[in-house]
């Protein structure tokens, strides 16, 4: 008798690991906007806006972003080295973005980006990161702790892989925090263990709080693992001071635990009084040596001002583990063969861009800056905005692509949510989303004190459109408040 295997397929079958986890930045956030988008374009004029607006997930190339044009430039030649040959490249292309893909050519047997590399990343790459790295905190950093991957995600299901055997093993995880990690720990079968980030001191990393959440999760039988620290935060958008990284690092030290930390957000900072400092850097400064401290740092070429975030790259630095547990990252790395090239060789750029001097650094640094200031501009446009709407707080915006305004709901708007089957900030985004087209995220996809509300909303629509961006969303939560007003 034939067996239906489709039939035996259903949400109850498969791994509970999966139904289980959960990714707010994806699902209804993303697939409901793309429905009304459809009927936009099937069907003019059949919603009160005009367009959708995504304010949702970090991602700045689809909102108009440009790409910085020496990246681009080192790629395409990277890509298509027969350019190399050609006289009229010289007069189409930087030399120094010819001399960088000559040199990064160099690192590929028969020069060909089409080839796998080593399952860490091309030796020549990460040496170029790990000269990067060293440039930025002032200490030695070594190739062979650089491991290449697609973006940074990968790296953190890497080390969640490799930290996690069961429910008995905990993570330590900020709230709000962003959801790849309480998706990670859930897929590979560990518990998160959440300490709250205090919004009343601009989203401060209390080491109290991390005593309290350590010793609760101890004392119910789990075995932590590891502290999760993402500076500059996302989605809250704060900076760690210097002198709150070293507690991290003492705390981290004294309990025993592998410091994950999630940098994506470096180059993303819009407070002239503000530093970024990477764990790398503080963890030497603090007198621990390469083998003293377990440390995971994680990059990526999707954030920063360059925005890559199609070419999928980034990097994790690994440091303080022993050789056999070494061993045994670099077996998970393998049964990934290795990370894209392109996204190697953006990583490598992104580490060691033109330097004043180079023929593309005048327009390099145009580039760049012109961004992180217009950055800059719409954080504060759009900080000051929501704490002018009723009932609406917001931090300063110090940094990373995201705000993350709370919002004190009226009862009966609540009331509604739940009649509705919603979480309150659920509801709220969504009616948003009907009446303006602006697209954001509820707060209870990243975790949120229980009574509070919350929602993000990224920086990232280009400058020209955040006047009607806030214009539509200070008009909808007017009638909003007026129609569930208690």
């Amino acid at each position: 008798m034939a067996f239906d295997c489709a039939a035996s397929v259903d949400v109850g079958s498969i791994n509970p690991k999966v139904h289980k986890c959960k990714y707010a930045v994806r699902g209804e956030s993303e697939t409901y906007p793309q429905i009304l988008e459809q009927q936009l374009q099937a069907n003019p004029g059949s919603l009160p806006f005009d367009e959708v607006i995504y304010c949702s997930i970090g991602n700045p190339q689809a909102l108009g972003q440009q790409p910085i044009t020496f990246f681009r430039e080192v790629l395409a030649l990277c890509d298509h080295p027969s350019l190399l040959e050609k006289s009229e490249t010289r007069n189409s292309f930087s030399s120094d973005s010819i001399s960088r893909a000559q040199k990064i050519l160099s690192y590929f047997p028969g020069k060909a980006t089409g080839a796998y590399s080593h399952s860490q990343g091309v030796k020549g790459l990460r040496d170029a990161i790990a000269a990067g790295i060293e440039a930025r905190d002032g200490f030695p950093a070594s190739a062979d702790d650089i491991f290449l991957t697609d973006g940074a995600t990968p790296g953190v299901h890497c080390m969640m892989q490799l930290l996690i055997r069961s429910e008995t093993d905990g993570i330590l995880c900020p709230i709000p925090q962003y959801p790849l990690y309480s998706a990670s720990i859930t897929l590979h079968g560990g518990t998160l263990v959440p300490y709250y980030l205090d919004e009343a001191t601009g989203w401060g990393l209390e080491i109290s709080e991390l005593k309290k959440q350590l010793e609760d999760a101890r004392s119910k039988g789990i075995s932590v693992k590891a502290l999760v620290v993402i500076n500059p935060g996302n989605p809250t958008g704060q900076i760690l001071t210097e002198d709150n990284q070293q507690q991290i690092v003492e705390f981290c030290k004294k309990e025993g635990l592998v410091l994950l930390a999630d940098e994506v957000y470096q180059e993303n900072i819009y407070i002239d009084y503000k530093k970024f400092n990477s764990f790398k850097k503080i963890v030497r400064s603090t007198g621990y040596g390469k083998e003293d401290f377990p440390l995971v740092s994680y990059h990526s070429i999707s954030k920063g001002y360059y925005g890559e975030c199609g070419k999928r790259g980034g990097y994790m630095e690994v440091t303080g583990f022993s050789s056999s547990v070494r061993e045994q990252i670099y077996k998970i790395a393998s049964v990934n063969l290795c990370s894209n090239i392109s996204g190697q060789i953006l990583a490598s750029l992104i580490m060691n861009t033109p330097k004043p001097g180079d023929a593309s650094y005048e327009s390099f640094a145009a580039e760049r800056d012109g961004i992180l200031k217009s950055l800059a501009r719409r954080a504060k446009a759009m900080e000051n905005a929501f704490n002018n709407l009723e009932g609406v707080t917001c931090n300063t915006a110090e940094a990373s692509m995201f705000l993350f305004p709370k919002i004190h709901l009226p009862k009966k708007a609540i009331e509604a949510a739940i009649a509705a089957k919603k979480e309150p900030d659920a509801f709220y985004t969504l009616r948003l989303l009907e009446s303006t087209g602006i697209v954001v995220v509820p707060g209870s996809g990243f975790g949120q004190v229980p009574g509070t509300y919350h929602f993000r909303c990224s920086i990232l629509p280009q400058e020209d459109k955040i006047p009607a961006i806030i214009s539509r969303l200070a008009a909808f939560h007017k009638l909003f408040m007026s129609q569930y007003r208690d």
